[in-house]
């Protein structure tokens, strides 16, 4: 940069009065009073640093229009803030899309500028995706002025829509392939110049057919190496001046080296030119790269697979009619009308209409389940047979399905310690073939080798480490999703890892060893009338109440009751025909009978009485079930040699009974949270890797003091969010198909890498020896990417059948 370019942004300082300002007892020049401005910004705040690490000219920043600040300004309305924003313990939360960002250091830059700005609590970009993850305070700063700030530096931000992303998806698969058939193209044409020279079929060439044929393959490879072999050559001028090798650094040092040598001898003459064999790396390098990138598509690794599943307009129901509105604008106590085959927009309550919901989306369970009036519902399900009008509750970015696209993304974006492991190596790989590749040059050089060349390329391509860097994160995301459609969703990136080496397994009783709900286990008759009959007597006056207790009798056949009444704390009492019947504890109901009180059994779990005025008629014995797999479960874990616990703080009686019906031989009852943790910090103390799984609020802290803590899908929604892993489905079988595949997953990393590393470890003398040629060491490389590509691929495969495709709310009724 001269004296007379911007310090900034490195446009010409053409001012006249020249723009300057003294820092640290420098005079620095620049274009234009913005960038002035942010230079002094930047200083203000102590970030000098960024003209250090900065590895290209900054973004020239410019003045924000009044249309510019009249979108921003818009995006503080409630409504609009509904499709990116959700609110957090601390504030608020908006996934943000940015835009101009080049390098590294842009954010650097960025980061530190915003966390400085009032009310900002974080903010972190993802490089690869130029996606940010904002944490404000809305009563310190209005987005707006966050979003300006952003703009002011140069930089542009706008809310995060995964549909944008898919287009932007879409147009680098289409650039890809047109990088991959020029590359193709290339390789054809130069091979067919090269291969009668190569295998000697044509005899006695003429040197000037030996230069026409030169000429003509510098005409096909240029294309092929400015354009399709453009990618290469960028990122490594990315990583070199960010000093952080890569793999792109030994394949654009290869293709440019072999391109370069290859124009020299053309024109100024010469014995071997390298046409056909950089044509040919470049088209298989893309061909391995464009494979990958398919398979990681397929796999979720963009983290838009549940995307589809968020409808973007809604049938309102006003009065009699309904109108197609943007699902942003649906809010609480709206009522949308969602017609078969339709995707629920949003979380609510079902007001009208029953019908079946398939609900894969959240849990993993492809099977429909039949929801009617009262029923809770989620965005994502998919509506089976029947009209449903659902009441708002949660809509846009408050919905439960956006909360398990934010949890996905986060978990794709947090690197596990053996996936920086590779990385490291990677790197360090890349620079020790640096060092060899011109140490093999000068040593063949020396001996006289007319291939010396030749050798050093081959060196350089076949030792290239894609295979390592992909062998981890390829196969932790496929497992990743694999597990998310089984219902089972990983909400940290270690979960998968540490999984792996459980060796006991402590659960809490109530909601997750047991349904967490009452149920009729037994029921009886102690007076003149049968079974039935008393059943229908206790749901026709039950029906009358919204007590848990009431709920039992709910779906059953129902007496026709009258005057009803609910005496809270006792029961109900009610009128068939001339007789009244009471319903409730056994000291409530004696109040409303004139027979003597019937001796009682020895029942574990609740006792209701039904009785009329004259009799006592039935015991009703109430209690909550084992989960239907919870004993299944229990038995495979330790088949497989896991401990299971049952640690719950219900009285010690009913623990042991749950625990016997199940199998648990070490069940501890009436523990609190503080005696919970003591034991749990106890099986730590004694080296065992603990997993917890609960729901309620006061598994909590043992939760915390657990290696690996896993929610149920039912439980508390602040329980949820510390946990490491939530089962959204319910269905304690996934617990034992997740530890599987936390294993199958260290297996296929295992295999990756050991392949991975004996490929170059035995690639790498081959071609030092010169038994590879360049062409061929290309396949080599790329075929080597692919195969731990595939190995990886095979963790998403699963026995759960996929969800159904949903369609989208208001398509039928536009169509």
């Amino acid at each position: 940069m001269s004296a007379l370019d911007c310090f900034h942004c490195g446009e010409p300082a053409e001012g006249n009065p020249p723009i300057t300002l003294e820092l640290e007892g420098t005079t620095r020049h620049f274009c234009c009073q913005g960038c002035k401005a942010v230079c002094e910004t930047i200083h203000n705040e102590g970030l000098t640093g960024f003209y250090d690490f900065r590895t290209e000219p900054a973004v020239t920043p410019r003045e924000l229009s009044a249309s510019e600040l009249t979108r921003l300004r818009e995006l503080d309305h409630p409504l609009v803030q509904q499709s990116f924003v959700s609110p957090v313990k601390s504030g608020q939360e908006a996934n943000l899309l940015i835009g101009g960002i080049t390098c590294a250091a842009c954010i650097w830059l960025l980061e530190n500028h915003m966390k400085k700005q009032p009310g900002v609590q974080s903010f972190s970009v993802n490089h690869t995706t130029q996606r940010a993850r904002l944490v404000w305070s809305p009563d310190q700063a209005r987005l707006s002025d966050l979003l300006i700030a952003i703009h002011q530096l140069g930089y542009t931000a706008r809310p995060y829509q995964a549909d944008e992303v898919e287009q932007q998806l879409k147009a680098e698969h289409r650039s890809m392939l047109i990088r991959l058939a020029v590359a193709g193209i290339g390789s054809f044409q130069s091979m067919m110049l090269a291969f009668p020279l190569y295998f000697e079929l044509v005899n006695d060439l003429s040197p000037e057919f030996v230069s026409f044929f030169r000429w003509f393959s510098l005409l096909v490879a240029t294309p092929v190496v400015l354009y399709s072999a453009r990618p290469f050559f960028r990122n490594a001028r990315r990583d070199i001046r960010s000093r952080h090798l890569t793999m792109d650094v030994p394949v654009a040092i290869a293709i440019g080296l072999a391109y370069a040598a290859s124009a020299w001898v053309t024109v100024f003459g010469g014995d071997e030119v390298y046409f056909e064999s950089v044509c040919m790396f470049t088209f298989f390098l893309l061909l391995g790269r464009y494979v990958e990138v398919q398979a990681r598509y397929r796999a979720g690794l963009t983290g838009n697979a549940l995307a589809g599943f968020q409808p973007t307009v809604s049938a309102r129901v006003n009065g009699d009619e309904t109108e197609i509105v943007p699902a942003h604008d649906i809010g609480p106590g709206d009522v949308v009308r969602v017609r078969p085959g339709e995707t629920l927009p949003v979380d609510g309550c079902i007001v009208r209409g029953e019908s079946t919901l398939n609900e894969a989306a959240l849990t993993g369970e492809y099977l429909p389940e039949s929801r009617g009036p009262g029923d809770t519902v989620h965005a994502g399900s998919i509506n089976g047979e029947n009209p449903l009008d659902v009441l708002v509750e949660k809509s846009g970015a408050q919905t439960r399905l956006s909360g398990i696209l934010r949890v996905l993304d986060r978990v794709q974006s947090e690197k596990p310690p053996v996936a920086r492991m590779a990385d490291r190596i990677a790197g360090k790989f890349v620079g020790r073939v640096l060092i060899l590749a011109p140490l093999v040059w000068i040593g063949w050089w020396l001996a006289g080798a007319d291939n010396a060349f030749d050798i050093t390329l081959s060196v350089l391509v076949v030792t290239c480490p894609c295979a390592l860097s992909l062998a981890t994160p390829t196969a932790i995301t496929a497992a990743t999703m694999r597990l998310r459609k089984l219902g089972f969703l990983p909400t940290r990136g270690h979960t998968l890892e540490s999984m792996n080496t459980i060796d006991t397994v402590v659960f809490d009783k109530t909601g997750t060893l047991t349904r967490g709900e009452l149920s009729l286990v037994g029921q009886q008759s102690v007076g003149s009338l049968d079974g039935d009959t008393c059943l229908r007597l206790a749901a026709g006056l039950e029906k009358f109440s919204e007590h848990p207790i009431a709920r039992v009798f709910h779906d059953r056949p129902a007496a026709a009751m009258e005057q009803v009444r609910n005496h809270v704390g006792g029961g109900l009492t009610g009128q068939l025909g001339d007789q009244s019947y009471a319903i409730g504890h056994l000291d409530f109901v004696a109040e409303h009978t004139d027979a003597p009180v019937p001796e009682r059994g020895q029942h574990t779990g609740m006792e209701i009485w039904l009785a009329s005025e004259a009799e006592w008629l039935a015991c009703f014995r109430l209690d909550d079930q084992p989960r239907d797999d919870a004993a299944e479960t229990i038995r495979t874990l330790q088949e497989q040699g896991i401990r299971t616990i049952l640690l719950s703080g219900d009285r010690s009686g009913h623990v042991a009974r749950v625990a016997e019906m199940l199998g648990i031989t070490e069940a501890i009852g009436q523990a609190s949270p503080e005696q919970k943790l003591e034991v749990l910090e106890q099986l730590t103390s004694e080296g065992r890797k603990v997993m917890m799984v609960g729901d309620g609020l006061n598994d909590l802290p043992s939760m915390a003091g657990a290696g690996l803590s896993v929610a149920m899908g039912s439980a508390a929604d602040l329980t949820q969010l510390k946990a490491d892993a939530v089962l959204l489905n319910g269905q304690l079988k996934q617990l034992v198909e997740a530890l599987n595949t936390s294993r199958q997953t260290r297996r296929v990393i295992r295999q990756n890498m050991i392949w991975a590393l004996a490929y170059n470890l035995c690639a790498l003398p081959l071609a030092a020896a010169g038994l590879v040629p360049p062409w061929l060491a290309a396949i080599g490389m790329s075929a080597s990417s692919l195969i731990v590509v595939l190995n990886a691929l095979r963790l998403s495969a699963s026995t759960t059948r996929p969800p159904a495709e949903p369609t989208p709310v208001g398509t039928q009724a536009l169509s």
